[in-house]
């Protein structure tokens, strides 16, 4: 009985795909930032308008902050530590809520 010999986990793919997919969560975190201040402004300057679609900014903001930090840490070291858990908690709301301002101000 022969024992298969596995090759070594390449550590550096896991946070390689980890970085990517924090630039594309960014990128359509702008993109819905961008079509909510869009609706906002489309047919005229409303109060509720303005106030959705500074929110939305803000909350972008808020993750484009979160995303920074995570892929600067990612790029750090070859292992990064673990994502902590209220930094994913305020990613996830972060998101949530863009989408919410968004869809509150196209219906």
């Amino acid at each position: 009985m022969s024992e298969e010999v596995r090759p070594a986990r390449d550590p550096g793919l896991q946070p390689e795909r980890t970085r990517l997919a924090w630039r594309r969560t960014t990128l359509a975190s702008t993109v819905a930032s961008v079509l909510a201040v869009k609706a906002a402004l489309h047919g005229g300057v409303s109060v509720f308008g303005v106030v959705t679609g500074a929110l939305a900014c803000g909350l972008w903001l808020a993750f484009l902050l979160i995303a920074h930090h995570r892929i600067r840490a990612l790029a750090a070291t070859p292992s990064p530590a673990a994502l902590a858990p209220r930094h994913a908690t305020a990613a996830v709301l972060c998101a949530v809520a863009t989408a919410v301002c968004a869809a509150a101000l196209v219906l």
